[in-house]
């Protein structure tokens, strides 16, 4: 009687991924990671570039009579925006100058008790129509730059405050009793630790004072200062339709490019790893 052994069968084996798999992975990765940093830093300017130039072609087809030519030229407009930047750049230089060592000062815990005195005035300027905070301080120190520059810096000195001091507040404080307990002084712990690892909230809040700045500074003409604010108003006094659109097109235009030019240098100060 013959007996069948009973045949063994053998599972293919299935190996490691090839590693040429992988490496695709990894290249469409870092191609999706190229094309979204394209969109972040290229999108923008591609965008206002279109928009300006679109406004240009509209402009040069329009019959302009000799007031719009007057208004809509070149070196008009180049002053225009100049005095708007330097508006909005000089309040901004001196919000900084200001709150950020107002901020530090209301985390330090000798002087933690004036904190909610500042919030206090960073509210109330936040709180008050920026038109009205600028007329305020017109009636107060008179038509002018300096005027509508103080105006600027009282209603946009909150964020910047208050970013301060999130930002410092936030820091774990393992690594302040660490610096201290290595030796360092309370100076050399703020200026080493905490103020490098709250620079990303502190950069933040000086942005949106910088766009809130460009923004108000459209009030300016109001108070005699000719910045991109006098082309708009131009345009609705003298009932001239393109000096409107090209005011309004470049304020806006420049609130959006200073924007992304902060996000820029926001990104290139930022510590790596943070």
């Amino acid at each position: 009687m013959t007996t069948s052994t009973p045949t063994e069968t053998t599972e293919p084996q299935t190996g490691p991924e090839p590693a040429e798999d992988t490496a695709d992975v990894g290249a469409t990765a870092v191609r999706r990671t190229r094309r979204k940093l394209v969109l972040r830093w290229m999108g923008m300017p591609a965008l206002l570039a279109l928009a300006f130039g679109a406004l240009y072609l509209w402009v040069s087809g329009q019959e302009l009579d000799s007031i719009e030519k007057r208004t809509l030229n070149a070196s008009a407009l180049t002053q225009r925006v100049i005095e708007h930047l330097q508006l909005a750049a000089v309040s901004t230089l001196i919000v900084i100058v200001i709150a950020i060592p107002l901020g530090i000062l209301a985390t330090r815990r000798s002087a933690r008790y004036v904190a909610p005195v500042l919030l206090a005035l960073g509210n109330l300027g936040q709180a008050i129509p920026s038109f009205g905070l600028i007329t305020i301080v017109v009636l107060l120190a008179g038509v002018g730059f300096k005027s509508v520059v103080f105006g600027l810096v009282a209603y946009s000195a909150l964020p910047i405050l208050r970013n301060t001091m999130v930002g410092l507040q936030q820091v774990d404080q393992t690594l302040v009793k660490s610096a201290r307990g290595m030796g360092m002084s309370p100076m050399k712990t703020l200026l080493r630790v905490e103020l490098p690892l709250a620079v990303p909230v502190v950069l933040a809040g000086v942005r949106t004072a910088l766009i809130l700045n460009v923004g108000t500074a459209t009030l300016a003409t109001f108070f005699g200062v000719k910045a991109l604010g006098y082309v708009i108003f131009q345009g609705i006094q003298l009932d001239r339709t393109p000096v409107l659109i090209v005011g309004a097109v470049m304020a806006s235009g420049l609130a959006l490019l200073v924007d992304y030019l902060a996000g820029v240098v926001e990104e290139l100060l930022t510590p790596r790893g943070l």
